[in-house]
């Protein structure tokens, strides 16, 4: 199962390495390849792990224990890795910059006018949100959370001399913020040059511990146990339960340690060692960690001849626009096939029905729901309206489960 899953997400490389599809639909097939990963390891992964830790030795339907699974799909995946990045650096990044995208790799790569330019940009808006943790004796390892992208770093005390140095090195670590975006266009006279968060952070990273030399640094990302164990017959509150389940899946067993394929030896020994990981647990990875800011690099405008046309659902040939819809329901069945046939009728419905004084209840699923949802907004309005709304919302749609919680509350 978990290594035809493996050849399914080759499929959606298999996209990404297309020469016949315009090159930003390949950024965005690479960036959901590398989302699909992390969920593949937060769950299928981290299941088989729990197997293992609990001794289970049953073989699957293709005749594999847990153990030997694991032990395939490591193999399968660090070639996956290897594969995907090829395509970034080797395929993809020649491309951008022929069409006068540059993604600069490193911090080095900046003149001065554009390193003056993320200097800036770091003090003002990037220094006043990280906050960095040394590890010393009397602070211990700080709690990383599950995906959030680190820079490690090596710090000696300053003025100490060489022969004091070994014995002296520390260990500390600061989180890029979630919270800004990953990329940042610098000032350019031709096409877009862009850098990315950590670069700017790592240019700037003594500027964090002033009282320290930074010997070394590195990018590092974790994957955690984020598989919901939830007995719904014991649950109480179902919905308590899992907002509870959810702040745990943060801190979570560690599944898979991502870091740069140059990293420090020191740095990534005491990695290894806090996260208890395994040598096939560890990726060194031939870029920059977590391909999903190409999504980012997706949405910058102007390069609408870099994308396939804009989709556009035509208008349902059952319905006609100007008429009353419930009229049109009462004299036929009305088909809709999404997502070739607009959406709109059927928000249009509810928010019809919200208002109808005729309308005396609306019962509703809903499976998973964007946050700014117009349907969620409508049959808020019709429970204003004295209407009785019955809603069912899935609470366990893997990985949407906050964005639910969110909704039912609502």
């Amino acid at each position: 199962r978990e290594l035809s899953w493996i050849q399914f997400n080759y499929r959606v490389l298999e996209e990404a390495r297309d020469k016949s599809n315009p090159l930003f639909e390949r950024l965005k097939f690479l960036s959901i390849t590398s989302s699909n990963l992390d969920e593949f390891f937060m769950v299928r992964v981290a299941s088989l792990k729990d197997m293992v830790n609990a001794g289970y030795k049953k073989p699957d339907i293709a005749g594999m224990t847990p153990k030997e699974q694991l032990s395939a799909i490591s193999e399968a995946l660090h070639e996956f890795t290897q594969t995907q990045y090829s395509t970034y650096n080797r395929s993809l990044l020649p491309l951008l910059a022929k069409e006068h995208i540059t993604v600069l790799t490193s911090f080095e790569q900046m003149n001065d006018e554009e390193a003056s330019f993320a200097d800036n940009f770091f003090m003002e808006k990037v220094y006043p949100v990280l906050t960095p943790m040394a590890v010393d004796a009397s602070r211990p390892f700080p709690l990383i959370r599950n995906k959030s992208l680190n820079i490690a770093a090596l710090i000696k005390t300053k003025n100490q001399s060489e022969e004091e140095m070994e014995p002296e090195l520390e260990f500390a670590s600061v989180q890029v913020p979630s919270v800004m975006g990953r990329i940042l266009q610098l000032p350019c006279t031709e096409g877009v040059k862009l850098i990315l968060l950590e670069e700017i952070i790592r240019r700037n990273i003594s500027k964090l511990f002033l009282n320290y030399d930074v010997i070394s640094t590195a990018a590092y990302r974790i994957e955690r146990n984020a598989d919901l164990s939830i007995d719904e017959e014991e649950a109480e509150d179902l919905l308590q339960e899992i907002e509870k389940q959810l702040k745990q899946r943060q801190w979570g067993e560690a599944i898979r340690l991502e870091v740069e394929d140059n990293i420090d030896k020191r740095l990534l020994k005491t990695l290894r060692k806090e996260f208890n990981l395994s040598e096939d647990a560890i990726f060194k990875i031939n870029g920059p960690l977590d391909l999903t800011f190409l999504m980012k690099v997706y949405d910058i405008e102007g390069f609408d001849h870099l994308k396939e046309p804009k989709y556009i659902p035509q208008q349902p040939k059952m319905l006609d626009a100007s008429r009353d819809l419930f009229e049109q329901i009462r004299e036929h069945d009305i088909l809709l096939h999404h997502p070739y046939e607009t959406f709109d009728p059927v928000v249009n419905f509810v928010k019809k029905a919200a208002s109808d004084p005729n309308v005396l209840a609306i019962k509703q699923t809903l499976y998973r729901v964007s946050s700014h949802s117009p349907i969620i907004a409508s049959l808020a309005q019709a429970a204003e309206n004295g209407k009785q709304v019955s809603v069912l919302v899935e609470l366990k749609a893997r990985f949407d489960e906050e964005n639910n919680i969110v909704c039912s509350k609502k």
